[in-house]
């Protein structure tokens, strides 16, 4: 019989997309493989509402190694036979409910990203939004989550160099916490997620499994307001262990970078445990795999197929090994005091294979759960906007001479300009010896050991534009980035993204993130910033309001010479000041979205402006006014 709509529910899972799933098995699923199903083809591992949408976004280049969405991050080469692979993953739905452990396994599971590349994690950033601070429940969030970053990433011993945290009330109960990780690769040992070779042995590393985060993927990341389901998810946050996580990262970085002929694939196990992990290794390696489940080390007792299969705790690595290197592969890792358990091996079959003792617990074809239904909507204009779009800020009164001191200095101590030191001081900046710029500024600059060379990084997006007018909103979130970059002295020359919105199914919603996606895309073009990695986070609502689109991006610089960078501060007494671009007269629609006229008048309305050509004649000016020696610092506007 069809199950009940109570057992879909619980894996998120619609009456239409169950039918469709029995089509293409021709039966029903048993218990196992409808919550690996679930998983699979939840919005937080399948993309099905935003697959189609990210199809826009330019994703190639000269300097591009990955195909977008392939790898766990993309990868940019720099030069010297080196690559920088960079990733930005969301965990605001686990942040909502635990705020420390939420915000402390999204950086660990970023930073597996980068490790399963092959490649060495060298810096850390992230972007925040929280709802006011008046607020004892969103200080509550505020503090568990800047205390989860600091907590974990100090402990790995990975510098955390930038970022951004804003504020507003449409994120009250629903936090975006967005981490960012950098790595660097040799690129000829840049390691891929994949399983082939008929009988190698997949080997599952690090912790025990436990049964935290199990619907993590479907049952939190994928369904809307988690704060009305406090108690009923909170056993879907995971629980992390960052000295593990050195330890798992220290070992994978030897394996891969010494001894990569060991092993054909190395994949982290994040949303879904090991049925993402194995899943996606068989689909990129065109395989199939047997597991034995009996084999995996579990830290607690009486643990259910379904609960094995669909665990998502922390600091596991999947490693598929060449079978005649089974055991230098283990005693590498018995070596950091590993778990290393062969679970399974690679088959030429089109499926998954689960057994328990022996009994077949499931079987799941490979194509049909690497391929979940896409949806494609037609999105509706929130009708809020037109009146809001059609405000003029020329008809609020001009301020007075005498009163410009006062709202200056209130501007100053609002919460989204005032300094962020007491934010990034908790979090370890110099560790690893690179970081030449450090939080403050515009981005961050770390030279790239063994080269002359340096990159910049920052990520940048503001709610507001994007709620305003979701396509400009978009492009800026690119321009701002890019100005950022300029203004250490780098170019510009990639991005990954975490696209924050509320729930998609609302066709207002589908609109937003339709139109950001379209304004990312242009100014991508422009810029000739390719997107080689994100992440997209939906159903981010409370009480049924979403937050504010939040497209945060991601973006890499290169420097030719790491000591030719630019900073922000005045070097002299004697420097001339200078404005570029833009005159200093700016006409009142130039205010529209701004956090003056949220500020003084409690108002959130106008259109936000770009010139898209404009922002890349000023870049390209900057760059060539540096390259002369001729300005001594910048800062962006």
């Amino acid at each position: 019989m069809p199950v009940d709509q109570a057992a879909l529910d619980a894996v998120a899972l619609s009456r239409p997309e169950y039918e469709l799933l029995v089509e293409r098995l021709r039966r029903e699923p048993n218990e196992v493989e409808l919550g690996m199903f679930g998983s699979l083809w939840s919005e937080h591992c399948g993309y099905k509402n935003s697959k189609p949408l990210l199809r826009l976004f330019p994703s190639g280049g000269d300097r591009v190694l990955t195909k977008v969405g392939a790898e766990n991050a993309g990868a940019i080469d720099i030069g010297n036979g080196l690559c920088v692979v960079m990733k930005v993953e969301s965990h605001n739905h686990p942040s909502a409910i635990e705020p420390y452990e939420g915000a402390a396994t999204g950086v660990g599971g970023i930073v597996r990203d980068i490790f399963a590349m092959g490649a060495y994690p060298i810096a850390i950033l992230d972007s925040l939004r929280f709802g006011p601070l008046d607020d004892p429940q969103n200080r509550h969030l505020f503090n568990g989550v800047v205390g989860g970053i600091g907590g974990y990433g100090n402990c790995l011993g990975i510098p955390n160099v930038g970022g951004e945290v804003a504020f507003s009330s449409s994120y009250n109960g629903n936090p975006l916490v967005n981490a960012m990780c950098v790595g660097v690769a040799e690129t000829a040992k840049l390691q891929s997620a994949r399983a082939i070779g008929v009988g190698n042995p997949m080997l599952l590393v690090g912790s025990d499994t436990g049964r935290d985060g199990i619907h993590g993927a479907s049952g939190l990341a994928s369904r809307t307001d988690p704060e009305a389901r406090f108690e009923e998810m909170r056993p879907a946050v995971q629980v992390g262990n960052p000295f593990m996580e050195k330890l798992l990262m220290e070992a994978c970085f030897e394996l891969a970078s010494e001894h990569a002929d060991w092993i054909v694939g190395l994949q982290d196990l994040g949303a879904a445990g090991l049925t993402s992990s194995v899943l996606e290794c068989c689909a990129k390696g065109n395989s199939g795999a047997v597991l034995d489940i009996d084999r995996v080390p579990r830290r607690e007792s009486g643990m259910t197929p379904y609960e094995v299969m669909l665990s998502e705790s922390q600091e596991r690595m999947l490693v598929v090994a060449k079978r005649e290197h089974i055991d230098d592969v283990t005693a590498l890792f018995h070596r950091w005091e590993l778990h290393c358990e062969e679970i399974g091996q690679v088959t030429n079959d089109d499926a998954v294979v689960i057994r328990d003792g022996g009994v077949e617990a499931g079987r799941v074809p490979v194509q049909i759960a690497t391929d979940p239904p896409q949806y494609k909507r037609q999105g509706v204009r929130p009708a809020e906007l037109e009146a809001l779009n059609r405000f003029d800020p020329a008809t609020l009164p001009d301020l007075r001479p005498e009163d410009a001191t006062a709202a200056l200095l209130r501007m100053l101590a609002r919460p989204n300009i005032a300094s962020k030191r007491g934010v990034f001081r908790q979090y370890d900046q110099q560790v690893l010896g690179n970081t030449v710029v450090s939080p403050g500024g515009d981005a961050s600059v770390l030279r790239i050991g063994g080269t002359g060379h340096g990159i910049a990084l920052t990520t940048d997006c503001n709610g507001r534009y994007c709620f305003l007018d979701p396509y400009a909103g978009g492009a800026i979130a690119v321009a701002e980035a890019a100005r950022n970059i300029v203004c250490t002295g780098a170019t510009p020359v990639a991005i990954t993204d975490c696209l924050n919105f509320g729930n998609p199914e609302k066709l207002e919603v589908y609109y937003t993130l339709e139109h950001a996606i379209r304004g990312i895309a242009e100014a991508c073009f422009t810029f000739e910033t390719p997107v080689v990695s994100g992440n997209v986070s939906l159903y981010n609502e409370t009480a049924g309001r979403p937050v504010y689109p939040t497209p945060v991006v991601g973006m890499l610089g290169l420097l030719d010479d790491v000591t030719k960078h630019l900073r922000a501060g005045f070097p002299s007494e004697d420097c001339d000041i200078v404005l570029l671009g833009a005159a200093l007269e700016q006409p009142a629609s130039s205010l529209g979205g701004s956090e003056y006229l949220e500020a003084e008048h409690r108002m959130v309305a106008g259109l936000p402006q770009v010139d898209l050509q404009a922002e890349l004649a000023l870049q390209r000016l900057v760059l060539r006014l540096h390259s002369e020696g001729r300005i001594a610092s910048a800062h962006d506007c």
